[in-house]
């Protein structure tokens, strides 16, 4: 069994910052890629950016040069920190990994269970 623990939610003004962060856990053999995703009410859920285990990123168009992903020493966490945050960027952010478990050896796509974000003065 497979978890992703996501933390760093929470209420921020335009303008401010916020850091979360995703821990992977449970019977995983090898990481692929690690994470983020937003939905906001009303609208698809959408990419904002993901790390591959070469450590390669691709961020949304939308938050590039203002969000940054990163994967901790341990390489089963990732971190997106997010600054000059904007209303628009108000939404449910959910930790995603593609990753093979140890048993029983398959492949597949894990997601956390969201943390809500809400940039508001």
């Amino acid at each position: 069994q497979v978890q992703l623990v996501e933390s760093g939610g929470g209420l921020v003004q335009p303008g401010g910052s916020l850091r979360l962060s995703c821990a992977a856990s449970g019977s995983i053999f090898s990481i692929y890629t690690m994470g983020w995703y937003r939905q906001a009410p009303g609208n698809e859920r959408e990419l904002v950016a993901r790390i591959t285990s070469g450590d390669s990123t691709n961020y949304a168009d939308s938050v590039k040069g203002r969000f940054t992903i990163s994967r901790g020493n341990a390489k089963n966490t990732v971190y997106l920190q997010m600054n000059s945050l904007k209303p628009e960027d108000t939404a449910v952010y959910y930790c995603n990994s593609d990753l093979r478990t140890i048993v029983p050896g398959s492949r597949s796509s894990y997601w956390g269970q969201g943390t809500q974000v809400t940039v508001s003065s």
